[in-house]
């Protein structure tokens, strides 16, 4: 089971002290971050792509490179590559050099994104957001497995032997999760490819997502990856915390009231009944998210944001070591308590390269293996 984060890179006024942070600031808080989620043990750190202020976040690529070059185990993924509006031979060269200068420490996750005018900036028609999401897939599926690509869609040009580079470090494309919240599309897609499904559950109640997810699951052992209980799944999630669980409430309400995803809609008291925020004692955080595979069954992935809404840097690497230090910790035991041995873990660099090299062994076994009525002979 992994554990980490997702930033979505907002600039946001600190509503309690209506100071705002400039966008160099917020990239440099944003790096900060990254680190102390390394130090205090977790897994993963995820960065959103987004091309329209109040976000920052438009080049991932380029931010965890750099964050590669500053930490040593962490995995640097994103939250999400915007698989419809760029071109999928730019994703499949910039991923392929993140993926050699983090030593594979890396995996991406494609999505639409959240901001309708991005489709026009970038030549696109949202209408066609679907479309576009399966076919620039199906194309980058190919060109990091195939040496020479032909291709001929709907949405781009052409290609004639193309072959994009670098190539997949040790010949293994990235691991890719397909995200979405809402869209029983993508969980095929998901399911077709046998990628993984992550699921963004921090705006709706938990039976929009336990029908997805189950959906999804379903599609993953038709198409014969497997049984439906070893799709890879990732959730989303949310947390603030404090050691008095009032004194978390009291602090936090300020910068939900304005926070610019769901500020000035619901209460904070009916967010946190209908959606997986947690405002609370590290202890209610515990309870909240131990519960979350009697919902969506054993899973691979679970990412908090705690980044947002305008809170300052000092109080986020605060919620990081409560984070660290007494919530996942206990989480990782509680995961581990009577989880299927059949169920997998989730993905990282080595783990693909040993399944492609177990590949490769049983085709060969099966190449070389004499006939029946070969065996007979012999």
């Amino acid at each position: 089971m992994q554990f980490g984060i997702f930033s979505v890179s907002d600039v946001t006024t600190d509503p309690t002290n209506l100071t705002t942070p400039t966008e160099h600031e917020r990239i440099k808080a944003i790096i900060a971050i990254a680190k102390k989620a390394e130090e205090v043990g977790l897994d993963v750190f995820a960065l959103g792509e987004h091309h329209n202020p109040p976000f920052v976040s438009s080049s991932p690529t380029t931010m965890l490179a750099y964050i590669a070059a500053q930490t040593e185990k962490i995995i640097l993924s994103t939250s999400t590559t915007l698989i419809t509006t760029n071109d999928p031979v730019r994703i499949a060269e910039d991923y392929a050099m993140l993926q050699h200068v983090s030593d594979g420490r890396m995996d991406v996750m494609m999505g639409r994104g959240n901001t309708g005018p991005v489709y026009p900036w970038f030549g696109q028609d949202i209408r066609q957001g679907i479309p576009l999401a399966i076919e620039n897939y199906a194309l980058l599926h190919r060109l990091w497995r195939e040496e020479y690509v032909d291709w001929e869609g709907k949405f781009r040009t052409p290609l004639h032997g193309f072959q994009s580079t670098p190539r997949p470090l040790d010949g293994v494309p990235p691991f890719v999760w397909h995200g979405s919240i809402r869209s029983p599309e993508i969980a095929e897609q998901a399911a077709y490819y046998g990628d993984g499904f992550f699921a963004n559950n921090i705006f709706w109640p938990k039976e929009h997502y336990m029908q997805l997810i189950g959906y999804y699951r379903q599609r993953f052992e038709h198409y014969g990856h497997g049984s439906a209980d070893q799709a890879i799944v990732g959730l989303g999630g949310q947390a603030y915390m404090a050691k008095n669980s009032q004194d978390a409430v009291n602090e936090f309400r300020p910068y939900f009231n304005e926070a610019p995803v769901y500020g000035h809609g619901p209460s904070l008291e009916d967010f946190t009944e209908q959606t997986p925020l947690t405002v609370g004692s590290p202890q209610q955080v515990i309870d909240r998210y131990a519960s979350m595979r009697e919902h969506f069954g054993d899973y691979q992935r679970q990412l908090f944001l705690m980044d947002h809404a305008g809170l300052p840097l000092k109080t986020v690497l605060e919620q990081l070591d409560l984070l660290g230090e007494e919530v996942v910790p206990v989480l990782r035991k509680e995961f581990a308590v009577n989880r299927p041995a059949t169920v997998p873990d989730g993905p990282t660099h080595a783990s693909l390269v040993a399944a492609a090299l177990a590949r490769e062994g049983s085709e060969g076994l099966s190449a070389s293996a004499p006939s029946e009525r070969e065996s007979e002979r012999v």
